[in-house]
């Protein structure tokens, strides 16, 4: 009788793993029982099947690795690996669909362009011109002008305040009067494919918007086309930023022009809002000259031309 059931305790004993006293069996199984999970487990990137306790702990032991290391350390890097693929895909979908092309970013341009051209009414703006010299801090020059505008294409201005070096004024006056000359016939001037070729640089941020980046081509030396780039809103393909070099110099007396224009949204129209000019005046050395609009009043008449 007694030595069937250390037999019984020694089948029992084989289904777990090595043989223990008759005395202990009941509670070396118990304990097994509890702690130990038979089945399949993953280490580095192999599958092991059937491994009780010990077996499991040797293998750890025999790679020479701690349990959370081969064990934790692949599962944490697959997490980290999907949190990866999860940023990437939220800032891809912040892009927005994929660029368009060239002729569609210049055909929609166009069409916001005769949109915006709709919704011209009369204004009367007020522009604060700053000249500096060598000094950038130190203001040489200011000038204060009214600019008339009447739809489709009357500019007219008159010089409210001078201060400061006489050539701020006769500046000023020059390009009041180009500005004028421009509006009269702006079909020849403006970002349009009978004026210029473009070509896609890149995608960036102005003022917070989404803009395609595009580069100017003049198609001929013209001192009021632009050799540069221009900045159309992604969203409603109107312009907020054209920067450049004269495709012709406007003067022997100026070299290394650079001309910035900035757009934005005056009671519903959007409008140049401000400039940014720089040169080396031969002899007098770099002068900068910075216009921006003050206060802007707007007619809902028509005013006799």
């Amino acid at each position: 009788m007694k030595r069937w059931k250390r037999g019984k305790a020694n089948v029992e004993l084989r289904r777990i793993g090595p043989q223990f006293p008759s005395d202990s069996a009941n509670r070396a199984e118990k304990l097994m029982a509890e702690k130990i999970k038979t089945g399949t487990i993953r280490i580095g990137w192999k599958l092991v099947q059937g491994l009780d306790g010990c077996g499991l702990n040797q293998k750890i032991q025999k790679k020479g690795r701690s349990f959370f290391y081969t064990v934790a350390r692949p599962r944490t890097l697959w997490l980290l690996f999907l949190c990866l693929i999860a940023v990437v895909a939220g800032a891809s979908a912040q892009t927005g669909s994929p660029v368009p092309t060239v002729e569609t970013i210049v055909a929609r341009m166009a069409q916001a362009r005769a949109e915006n051209e709709a919704r011209l009414r009369p204004y009367i703006v007020t522009r604060d011109y700053k000249l500096f010299g060598k000094e950038r801090d130190k203001t040489k020059s200011q000038v204060i002008a009214d600019v008339i505008f009447l739809p489709p294409d009357l500019k007219n201005y008159a010089i409210q305040q001078a201060n400061g070096l006489g050539l701020g004024e006769r500046i000023v006056r020059r390009m009041l009067a180009s500005e004028a000359e421009i509006a009269r016939d702006y079909v020849s001037t403006d970002f349009s494919p009978s004026n210029y070729a473009f070509r896609f640089i890149r995608q960036e941020e102005v003022g917070g918007q989404r803009c395609y980046v595009l580069e100017l081509l003049p198609l001929r030396n013209d001192k009021n086309l632009l050799r540069g780039n221009l900045w159309v809103d992604a969203s409603t393909y109107l312009l907020r930023r054209a920067e450049g070099k004269p495709a012709k110099t406007p003067s022997w007396w100026v070299r290394d022009v650079r001309i910035a224009l900035f757009y934005g949204e005056v009671g519903g129209m959007w409008l140049q809002t401000a400039l940014e000019a720089t040169a080396t005046v031969r002899i007098l050395g770099p002068y900068r000259m910075v216009s921006r609009d003050v206060k802007y009043k707007i007619s809902e008449l028509v005013a006799a031309r």
